[in-house]
């Protein structure tokens, strides 16, 4: 085999791989080419704490025996089968234990590819539903979501989502969907008090499904946290009550669970801290470790049985994916949730939970830091030209993602959400490496804001 240099795999990664979120003409070439436990290693042999979670989805550390074993396993086997009028035993079994360990009701899975496709699956789901339940109702064509949501790339997740950055070039091919404000717990409007900011929120979101329920198929939420709109965190019940209006007003529940699922809020899914128990559940990232590519789309039977009937009736949902079920993808989905019984994942959480919030606590009293905030593993800050006044950096001086390339040339990757600085590692972190991975970021923020 001919050998590649370590400078044409540079200029290829540079000329020739289109990055998501990135500017090309910008762009400088980071390449992992191998990883252990929470530690990347590049070319050079250069090791990087993962502080993201190489993009929020790995849970256990890279190469974890477990889970390397499980999938060379199932390669002894079948690497794929269609899941379309096929299947395979581990991705069945996979589908029960999910069933298992859902919020009640949620007895149905469909499998897909990534988060984005997780929530199309839902959207379009809800959309059959109203057409073929017992007494149709074909006017709800219409969804609800939060204001700055992000629920992925694809067109019914882009329609659904709501940041102008993102999506605006894109308006002219999304559908139509129903705003509510952010439930932006840590930026309370003016006049509201902090323990009225839930109900506040509450109140506005019923006078929207009081208006337009009758054309609403769902309702499209991430639990707790909005992660890509900025690690947004929602006030204590406003889930609770979202649930509740919902039922209310005839609107089905689509809980987007693919950023905050897994044990990052530290209970297995985030619906559990409010015992909210949604009509669709959308999961990803996690759900293998951050191995391979797998999502799931879990519903009630109440929306199942929607769909059951003779072939010649057409309530069959036609939507499938090349690799969805993928047997290699659910094999590391298994290993995934035997690590969390086997080590006692989210048992061992309290005390990282508690470390990183002391280290966020620190970082938040530096003069340029506000807004420092955190729901279990997840924590952000942003930053401030004036913290005081609210007043932020012009977002042409890139400050966050300078305290990110500081961190990066002190051994800690990170990647920033406009201004915001996120801490997301691995739930297999330790106490030791958080403080590694805090101090970076101090240290980058101090570095570019104290000049």
């Amino acid at each position: 085999m001919e050998k590649i240099s370590r400078q044409d795999l540079l200029e290829w990664d540079r000329t020739l791989v289109w990055h998501g979120f990135t500017q090309m003409a910008e762009y400088e070439p980071f390449v992992i080419e191998r990883a252990e436990g929470c530690e990347l290693i590049d070319l050079d042999g250069r090791r990087y704490l993962d502080g993201v979670s190489s993009l929020w989805c790995n849970i256990h550390g890279h190469r974890h025996p477990r889970i390397d074993a499980a999938v060379r396993e199932q390669l002894d086997r079948v690497a794929h089968v269609t899941n379309l009028g096929a299947s395979n035993p581990t991705t069945i079994r996979l589908a029960k234990r999910l069933v298992d360990l859902a919020p009640d009701g949620l007895q149905h899975v469909f499998f897909s590819d990534d988060g984005s496709t997780a929530v199309e699956v839902a959207v379009k789901m809800a959309l059959q539903y109203w057409r073929q339940r017992p007494d149709p109702q074909p006017e709800k064509s219409c969804y609800l979501a939060l204001g700055h949501a992000y629920h992925g790339d694809t067109l019914g997740s882009v329609s659904v989502g709501g940041i102008d950055r993102f999506h605006a070039m894109f308006r002219p091919l999304l559908f139509e969907t129903c705003r509510v404000p952010v439930p932006d717990r840590d930026r309370p409007p003016e006049g509201v008090s902090a323990e009225n900011v839930c109900r506040y929120y509450l109140d506005q979101l019923e006078e929207v499904l009081a208006q337009h329920h009758a054309r609403l198929a769902a309702m499209v939420v991430e639990p707790l946290v909005q992660a890509a709109a900025g690690m947004i965190m929602h006030p204590d019940g406003y889930l609770r009550g979202v649930r509740a209006l919902t039922r209310k007003y005839n609107v089905l529940l689509i809980a987007d669970e693919v950023a905050v699922a897994f044990g990052r809020t530290g209970r297995m899914f985030a619906c559990e801290h409010e015992q909210v128990s949604p009509d669709l559940m959308c999961l990803a990232k996690g759900m293998t470790g951050g191995y391979l590519p797998l999502a799931a789309t879990l519903a009630t039977g109440e929306i199942w049985n929607a769909f059951l009937g003779t072939a010649a009736e057409g309530k069959t949902f036609y939507h499938g994916h090349t690799y969805g079920g993928n047997p290699l993808g659910a094999a590391a989905a298994m290993a995934t949730l035997d690590i969390f019984d086997e080590e006692r994942t989210l048992e061992q959480l309290p005390a990282k939970i508690a470390r990183l919030a002391e280290r966020v606590e620190r970082i938040a009293r530096l003069p340029h830091v506000g807004r420092a905030r955190q729901c279990g593993m997840i924590a952000a800050m942003e930053l401030f030209e004036d913290a005081v006044a609210g007043r932020p950096y012009p977002s042409a001086e890139r400050r966050a993602q300078r305290v990110c390339e500081h961190a990066r040339r002190h051994g800690v990757w990170l990647r920033p959400l406009g201004d915001e600085i996120v801490l997301m590692p691995p739930l297999a972190i330790s106490l030791e490496q958080i403080d590694r991975i805090a101090e970076a970021a101090e240290q980058g923020i101090r570095a570019v804001t104290e000049t």
